[in-house]
């Protein structure tokens, strides 16, 4: 227990400064092996591994797909043009609330939370550029719009994370919708 403790505490530590994941989520992984008294090796190749081939095997296509789609918005100069009607409906000021409803919306309807990062990412550069707000922003803001209460708080939601818990909990997927939709406004407030 102390091993996993270890590994994620210096996981976040080192990702944290700004080292990449893809060096330290193995290095991090031996560290909870070695703690936890198992062969580096068989712990490496078939608990570590099996998992990560796993994530990459099921989510390849999506991050794929939403590169490509982001891609050619942006190439195309569809975000850029989405970007200046956006800012002519809703004005320079607003563009972090523009880019924060854009992504609820597509969240909100069904699509995937990893696609909507890579489609949404063109508009907000150019949407940012034109405001002259700062790309710093920029991941707080799709978070903000995609990970937060269209994701979990508002009833109804097609995501995963909404879907998961309804064997378990025996509920359907609009339940407490007084609740998430309190939840939602106070994660959306609070965000802005």
């Amino acid at each position: 227990m102390l091993g996993i403790i270890l590994g994620l505490a210096l996981l976040m530590f080192l990702a944290y400064r700004g080292m990449s994941i893809i060096w330290i989520a193995p290095i991090c992984a031996m560290l909870v092996a070695v703690t936890g008294g198992l062969d580096l090796l068989p712990a490496y190749t078939d608990a570590y591994m099996s998992g990560f081939v796993g994530f990459a095997k099921n989510w390849f296509p999506v991050f794929m797909l939403g590169a490509i789609f982001g891609k050619i918005m942006d190439d195309s100069g569809a975000a850029k043009s989405v970007a200046h009607a956006v800012i002519k409906l809703i004005g320079k000021k607003f563009a972090i609330l523009a880019v924060v409803l854009a992504c609820a919306v597509l969240t909100y309807g069904g699509i995937s939370l990893f696609v909507v990062v890579f489609a949404i990412y063109p508009l907000a550069v150019a949407l940012f550029r034109e405001a002259n707000i700062t790309r710093k922003l920029i991941p707080g803001t799709i978070a903000l719009g995609a990970f937060t209460f269209t994701m979990t708080a508002l009833p109804g939601s097609p995501q995963i994370q909404n879907l998961i818990p309804i064997q378990y909990f025996n509920t359907t997927p609009t339940a407490a919708p007084v609740m998430g939709i309190v939840g939602a406004i106070i994660m959306l407030g609070g965000g802005i």
